[in-house]
């Protein structure tokens, strides 16, 4: 049987339901809270997708935010494009691959990241037009603080893609094989391969990836040159 202490009765509120009142008040702020967010996200993807390079100010009053709600989320431009990056690579940055083949899996990562890179090009690109504005500018202090905008998720996406090879070729060719990869995987494909060569998206993932390939092959082939 349930039975009400003495400072129940006088007070009149029964712990129990204030605990759960409590609960139920802060799901509600978390709720609100990553609505807003992600509001303040998707206004500023949809301006990236426009070719804008918005500020924190401008997405704010785009999504119809007060300016200190929107800094509380992202104190900085850096900080906003870096979210919107992040929310744009999207499955890119769970790939994995069950093949032990390196250039099987090179293909599986170009197969798998160039659809998403081409549906937000514009997003990538706006991105990138952020951080070269910020290094002429001579501003350390705002996306060196957010490295994976200023280095992107490929060196780790290009390592585990040539992981089979660790082991069988010396770790200096695995080394360098990735880093001339990581010309080939980006946005700055897209923006040779389309911007200046008129390919379209398709093509752009053809080309870079048969070249990806063909470096992949030619690293195997100098190693075992190498070991006869």
């Amino acid at each position: 049987m349930n039975v009400s202490t003495t400072s129940e009765k006088k007070s009149g509120k029964n712990p129990r339901r204030s605990a759960v009142a409590g609960s139920a008040d802060e799901l509600r702020e978390r709720g609100a809270s990553a609505r807003t967010r992600r509001l303040m996200l998707e206004t500023a993807t949809r301006l990236m997708q426009g070719g804008a390079t918005p500020s924190v100010s401008e997405v704010a009053e785009a999504a119809e935010v007060s300016r200190a709600t929107a800094y509380r989320y992202f104190p900085s431009q850096a900080a906003l494009v870096h979210a919107v990056v992040h929310h744009a690579l999207g499955p890119i940055l769970s790939w994995e691959s069950s093949s032990d083949d390196a250039r099987a899996r090179v293909g599986d990562l170009f197969d798998a990241s160039f659809p998403r890179l081409d549906a937000f090009e514009a997003t990538f690109k706006a991105a990138l037009k952020v951080f070269l504005d910020e290094r002429s500018a001579d501003q350390p202090d705002a996306l060196y603080d957010t490295p994976e905008l200023a280095r992107g998720h490929r060196i780790d996406l290009l390592n585990s893609a040539l992981e089979p090879l660790r082991g069988e070729l010396p770790d200096a060719h695995v080394d360098r094989l990735a880093q001339a990869l990581s010309l080939m995987f980006g946005i700055e494909t897209f923006i040779v391969l389309k911007d200046i060569w008129g390919l379209d998206g398709k093509d752009t993932q053809a080309v870079a990836q048969w070249a990806a390939c063909a470096l992949v092959d030619a690293a195997i082939r100098d190693a075992q040159g190498g070991q006869r």
